[in-house]
């Protein structure tokens, strides 16, 4: 059993929770609620694995999230 990290964003235009795994490539969906979302990112990221040819301790590691203040 492995855990990944999935970010999150909820998109105002269309009113759906979007969610991506970093590291994974093409492991990313969308759902209108958090808990599909959830079940949606584990059937993809299982795919995504399934396709994956290394190991998955290859992959890059989710470290965490900076803010950044910039002038808008």
């Amino acid at each position: 059993m492995k855990t990944f990290t999935a970010y999150v964003e909820w998109d105002p235009e269309v009113k759906v929770y979007v969610g991506v795994v970093p590291g994974v490539p093409g492991a990313h969906t969308q759902a209108a609620t958090l808990d599909e979302l959830k079940d949606n990112l584990k059937e993809v990221l299982e795919l995504c694995l399934e396709e994956y040819e290394g190991s998955p301790e290859d992959l890059p590691r989710f470290v965490g999230v900076q803010q950044i203040e910039v002038a808008a």
